[in-house]
C-alpha cells in the first residue's frame, strides 16, 4: 500500500543550524532514505524549493488566480514529500518515525488514492482509450 508522507520543517531551522550539523543530520536522513529503498519501502520523494519560488493557484469567482508565495501564515511549510510503500498505516508510521527528518518539523502520512477505477470509468465516459 502507497502512502504520502509530507514532511514539514521550520525554515529558520535551517538558517540557524551550524553547517557542520546540517550536513551530519542531512547525512542521517539520506542514509535512512538508502535504508527504506534497500528494503523496498521508499518509491519516490522530493524535497521542495521555498514557498517563495512556487505559485499558489486558487479559483476565484470562477477565474484561476496565481498568487506568488509565500502563501501560509504556519511556522512550518511543506519541505517534502516521500512516496513509501507500507503494509498499513500503522506500519507507515513505524518506518516514518525512525526517519531523521521529523526533527526537522511534523509529517503528515495519508494512504495514496487508487484512481485507476474512476480514470477508466471517466475514459469510457469520454471515448478515450484509458491512460496507461
Amino acid at each position: 500500500m502507497k502512502f504520502i508522507c509530507l514532511g514539514y520543517a521550520d525554515p529558520k531551522l535551517f538558517a540557524t543550524t551550524p553547517e557542520k550539523e546540517m550536513h551530519a543530520m542531512m547525512d542521517r536522513c539520506f542514509a535512512y532514505d538508502d535504508h527504506l529503498r534497500a528494503n523496498g519501502h521508499f518509491t519516490g520523494g522530493h524535497a521542495l524549493q521555498p514557498p517563495s519560488a512556487g505559485m499558489l493557484l486558487r479559483c476565484v469567482n470562477g477565474k484561476v488566480v496565481a498568487t506568488d508565495g509565500p502563501f501560509t501564515e504556519t511556522k512550518e511549510q511543506i519541505g517534502g514529500i516521500l512516496i513509501l510503500e507500507a503494509r498499513d498505516l500503522n506500519h507507515a508510521v513505524e518506518l516514518i518515525s525512525r526517519h531523521p527528518g521529523v526533527t526537522f518539523g511534523p509529517w503528515e502520512i495519508r494512504p495514496a488514492a487508487d484512481l485507476d477505477e474512476m480514470m477508466r470509468l471517466s475514459a469510457a465516459r469520454r471515448g478515450s482509450p484509458p491512460a496507461q
